[in-house]
């Protein structure tokens, strides 16, 4: 500070100086030099932002610039301000000011000279990790404090020089090394040297192998895979890690079961990371870790694999169609994921190879086929030859065998220089229509025709079957209902001998159909008269009209049943009649003749009769119905419709004058009855007597209570030695429900009905007993019941609730209180609610009131004999 303010004084003394001399002399720009500023201790603050300006000599005007001349950092050339810290050398160092370009200056530079003292830097201990291979000494300082000047040199504290970078890989155990650092000295601000100590503590890396992975066919290839030693697939390093990955059971694991991984999880990359701690306590070196890669692919069977090739087309199509196909996994399943497919496609004019790459999804693949490769009729083969996923390592050879679809293009159908001929038919008669069409290919098609004239349809179709150019097919017969000449033309085929496509082309074929008219069914009337047995029996029949030779069919039905019947004859005034044979009719009754239908011999054309038809009689006399005595239950309420014999022809009744026939609903007694039978014609026979017996059997009494003891497993049997007919009584669970075995368990306040059988009778009694069970009467001394002391709620259906068998038996009015271990309560349960789910039915505050694994605790209360609580644990484990 006070070198600077003589500084001041000779500016000013300067100045005035300047002042007084006349104009014409030549000012000095940039200043006078400064022969020397010392910054003897450089760490100092203050020289961190030194004023080069301010140490020049003279009046120097202020605007220039400032060199450095020695090319060091820390000078900012437009302020002149210099960073003496940033000068990493202790010396003498110089820095010149151009004064800027004013007219009269003899003198447009000045020199500031400028001495620091030597700085060695705040030595330090420093760490590092063997695995950098080298260590740079200066990075041993305090990095709190300014950082060492660069020119001074290291020894060992043996003095033995060293390079300010050592080597540090070579060392395999903690090593602590010291260092000297010494700076020469600058005369100027001291004359000795300065030295410092540096110490260096090398820390030991962990070492780690380098990793084969390895890859597998995971269907073939793992039987000598069946205990890995991953140490095998790391090479060289420290053996004292840890092994981490699936399959592996402990930190010291380091074996796998590759086959049973597979089985297990299927194919994948299964990473297994190897990893070796550093020295404990030591954060110099990291942790080391390397993994090796497990790829286990799986076999693929392409086994019943098929493609479907969308789709067949038809000839008009070629030019616009598109086509796709879809691959069909057989009996393996494909993964979903990307592949690719190679397939060839062979037909008329092609036979090429082609692939696609794309995806696998849920057992289908999906790709276009290129347009180009179909150009003709014909049929086209598409084969895959080839599938493989693109993720694939070629580890496994898939079982794969080339499989194929077909695409068709069709041609179209010609009528080109077809006839249609046709015989005659009558009204309402299928009409055959035969087509000679010489260039119709063989196969199955659809025809669309027209039919005009005395008939008239539009738009029918038919299927024909062309077989050498030659084909038929039938027009229904409600399309010829009327006589006439008719034309049928045939102006659409399609093709349908496959499903899909079905090929359209259009046509104009036509022929000629003659429709012969039909008898008139509606006039035609048949009329018989009754008869005796044997007696000729004479059919009148008349409505013919205008026919002159017919034939007849008919048929008889009923008592007289024969064929069908065929008469021919001349027809007189629109009548005929006929003479049925007597050997059709050998029964006695009721007889219908139905004429079935009438053929005009003339044109063989021939009509359905429907609803023609007479009825007549061959009376006989019926004989007595057979009949015998009769015996019923009371219990079944027999009425009149239960005897036998049944039928609409029986009348019953209750004398034997037989006046007033019984109702079906009238309740039978211990009495007699009459029977006779009505005949078709109205006959009645004689009356025929049937006595009839009503037997009952009274109900069952009880000789004790029924009450049992639960535990002692009572049965129905057990039930019934407690009544008067122990081997006769049978017990229902209803009044009008199941009979039950001896061996049925009795139910607790179930209730059951006691009927008495009769075993000469074999009828039940009419009435029955009630009787309601209880199954608490059980003595407890007599039997033991256990407290279980776990269960298992996880839903496998055995041991899920915590329940005390037979306790309602002993202590019907039981009570169950469980709780936790802090004393909340869980669950109360009683004769009614007898067991526990393992869910808190409580307030204690559960989240989601599941009761987790642990120890509980229950209170029993017997609630009979004065019998205290029991109180005991239970543990819950899912």
């Amino acid at each position: 500070m006070a070198k600077n303010y003589i500084n001041y004084l000779h500016f000013v003394l300067f100045f005035i100086f300047f002042s007084l001399i006349p104009s014409k002399l030549t000012a000095q720009c940039a200043g006078t030099d400064n022969v020397n500023e010392l910054i003897c201790d450089v760490t100092n603050p203050i020289y961190q932002s030194v004023n080069l300006f301010s140490l020049l000599g003279g009046s120097p005007i202020p605007g220039g610039t400032w060199t450095d001349d020695n090319n060091l950092q820390g000078l900012d050339p437009s302020t002149g301000i210099l960073n003496a810290q940033f000068i990493l050398s202790g010396g003498e160092y110089h820095y010149t000011y151009t004064a800027p370009a004013t007219s009269g200056c003899t003198n447009n530079k000045a020199v500031v000279t400028i001495t620091i003292g030597a700085y060695v830097g705040v030595g330090s201990e420093a760490t590092v990790c063997n695995e950098n291979n080298f260590f740079n000494l200066f990075t041993a300082f305090d990095s709190k404090v300014m950082g060492p000047h660069v020119n001074g040199s290291f020894t060992t504290d043996k003095g033995q020089p060293v390079p300010r970078t050592i080597p540090i890989g070579q060392y395999t155990t903690k090593t602590t090394l010291n260092f000297i650092y010494t700076v020469p000295a600058v005369l100027a601000c001291s004359p000795d040297t300065k030295s410092t100590n540096v110490q260096v503590t090398i820390f030991i890396a962990p070492k780690i192998g380098e990793p084969q992975d390895l890859e597998l066919c995971g269907t073939t290839d793992l039987a000598a895979y069946t205990d890995l030693d991953l140490f095998d697939r790391i090479g060289e390093g420290d053996k004292g890690g840890t092994w981490t990955g699936m399959g592996l059971t402990s930190a010291t694991d380091h074996n796998i079961n590759l086959q049973e991984l597979f089985d297990a999880n299927g194919p994948g990359v299964y990473p297994y990371t190897y990893t070796v701690l550093a020295l404990p306590n030591s954060n110099i070196c990291a942790n080391k870790s390397a993994t090796v890669n497990i790829t286990l692919e799986k076999r693929l069977d392409f086994t019943g694999s098929k493609i479907e090739v969308s789709k067949d087309i038809c000839e008009s199509e070629i030019a616009t169609a598109t086509y796709s196909a879809k691959i069909t996994q057989g009996q393996d399943n494909i993964p979903n994921g990307k592949y690719d497919v190679s397939f060839t496609i062979v037909g008329p004019g092609v036979s090429a190879s082609d692939n696609v790459r794309g995806d696998f999804v849920n057992g289908e693949f999906n790709f276009p086929i290129q347009s180009s490769y179909f150009k003709e009729v014909g049929e086209y083969t598409i084969t895959v030859t080839g599938i493989v996923s693109t993720t694939s390592r070629r580890k496994c050879v898939d079982i794969f065998n080339p499989f194929s679809s077909v695409l068709t293009i069709y041609p179209l159908p010609l009528l080109t220089n077809a006839t249609l001929t046709a015989l005659p038919v009558c009204q309402n008669d299928i009409a055959t229509i035969d087509i000679i069409a010489p260039q119709l290919l063989d196969g199955t098609y659809r025809i669309s025709y027209n039919i005009n004239g005395d008939n008239l349809a539009m738009g029918e179709t038919a299927e024909i079957q062309s077989v050498g150019g030659k084909a038929s097919f039938t027009i229904p017969g409600n399309l010829s209902k009327r006589s006439g000449l008719s034309v049928i033309t045939i102006y659409n085929i399609t093709n349908i001998t496959n499903p899909s496509p079905q090929c359209t082309n259009t046509a104009n074929v036509a022929g000629n159909l003659y429709v012969n008219p039909l008898p008139n069914a509606l006039t035609v009337i048949a009329a018989v008269k009754d008869y005796c047995l044997n007696a000729p029996v004479t059919v009148e029949i008349s409505g013919l009209e205008t026919l002159t030779n017919v034939s007849i069919s008919y048929q008889l039905s009923e008592s007289n049943i024969s064929g069908i019947q065929t008469i021919s004859n001349t027809v007189q005034n629109g009548k005929l009649d006929f003479v049925i044979p007597a050997e059709l009719l050998l029964n006695t009754g009721s007889t219908k003749i139905t004429l079935l239908n009438l053929t005009n011999t003339v044109t063989n054309c021939d009509v359905d009769l429907i609803n023609i038809t007479d009825d007549f009689i061959i009376n006989p006399i019926p004989p007595a119905p057979t009949v015998l005595d009769q015996n019923f239950c009371k219990v079944d309420e027999a009425v009149i419709a239960n005897l036998e014999p049944k039928g609409t022809q029986y009348k019953w009744y209750n004398s034997a004058t037989a006046t007033t026939p019984l109702a079906v609903d009238y309740v039978l007694k211990t009495e007699d009855y009459y029977v006779t039978e009505t005949s078709a014609e109205g006959c009645i026979s004689e009356p025929a007597k049937v006595s009839v017996v009503i037997n009952d059997t009274p109900a069952p009494e009880m000789n004790e209570t029924a009450d049992f003891c639960g535990l002692a497993n009572p049965k129905i049997s057990d039930l019934s030695s407690k009544t008067n007919v122990p081997s006769t009584v049978a017990w229902y669970d209803s009044v009008d429900g199941n009979l039950l075995p001896s061996t049925t368990l009795l139910v607790h306040n179930a209730i059951y009905y006691g009927y008495d059988l009769n075993e000469t009778t074999r009828c039940l009694s009419e009435n029955y007993k009630e009787v309601k069970v209880s199954l608490r009467d059980c003595e407890v001394a007599q039997y033991d019941f256990f407290v279980p002391d776990g269960f298992s709620p996880n839903g496998d259906g055995v041991n899920d609730s915590f329940v005390i068998k037979d306790i309602e038996f002993l202590y019907p009015n039981y009570t169950l209180e469980i709780y936790n271990r802090y004393g909340n309560g869980m669950y109360k349960g009683d004769n009614s609610k007898p067991a526990w789910d393992g869910k808190n039915y409580e307030k204690s505050g559960i989240a989601g009131g599941v009761a987790p694994n642990g120890v509980y605790f229950y209170v029993l209360h017997f609630n009979k004999d004065n019998k205290p609580p029991q109180q005991g644990r239970l543990y819950l484990n899912r």
